[in-house]
């Protein structure tokens, strides 16, 4: 399984000569474009673009939002929101093998994109997009016990105003009373 995953991501990294990729999100409050790096996290990326250009994403949407004051119990704050299929949801594809920010040099800084999971090498369709430096979230954190951090693998490059207004939503706890529908995910 993993020849494969190399093999799928070296013709990524091939056919988009390596360099960065973007994508707008066009959501019902307005649109979030990122930047995606290939020739950093090819894996996380070649997942990423594998549900997008197979419309995996249809019915996607914003649906988790974690601030300063939604998180009394955790000693490690962090700031993000959260979107995707949404966790139960059955994938079409298998989790993909974790890459550290230890291993690819993307940091969890203000409007990067990552990739949830519950633990290393299960990240499938869920991500989040940090508000803020989130250090925590890096190979070595603390915010998730076995310190392997999460999968950064894009940045914001426009929208991190409709981001902030997502985050700023009304939340029943870290879930958004109202979720917010990513109409479509595009490669530009």
């Amino acid at each position: 399984m993993r020849i494969i995953t190399i093999h799928i991501c070296l013709i990524l990294a091939i056919n988009l000569n390596a360099q960065a990729v973007r994508v707008e999100m066009q959501t019902e409050i307005g649109n979030i474009v990122a930047e995606l790096y290939p020739d950093k996290a090819p894996i996380t990326v070649a997942n990423f673009v594998k549900y997008i250009e197979n419309d995996q994403y249809t019915g996607a949407h914003f649906y988790r939002v974690v601030r300063m004051d939604n998180q009394p119990n955790n000693e490690v704050k962090i700031e993000v929101i959260q979107g995707g299929l949404g966790f139960g949801s059955e994938r079409p594809y298998p989790p993909i093998e974790h890459e550290t920010t230890d291993q690819t040099g993307l940091m969890h800084m203000d409007g990067t994109l990552s990739m949830a999971r519950s633990k290393p090498g299960s990240a499938s369709s869920e991500i989040f997009i940090c508000i803020g430096d989130q250090p925590e979230l890096d190979f070595g954190g603390k915010r998730n016990p076995d310190g392997q951090g999460f999968a950064a693998f894009g940045q914001v490059v426009e929208g991190m105003d409709v981001v902030r207004k997502i985050q700023n939503m009304k939340s029943d706890g870290q879930r958004l009373t109202e979720t917010v529908a990513i109409t479509s995910i595009t490669i530009m």
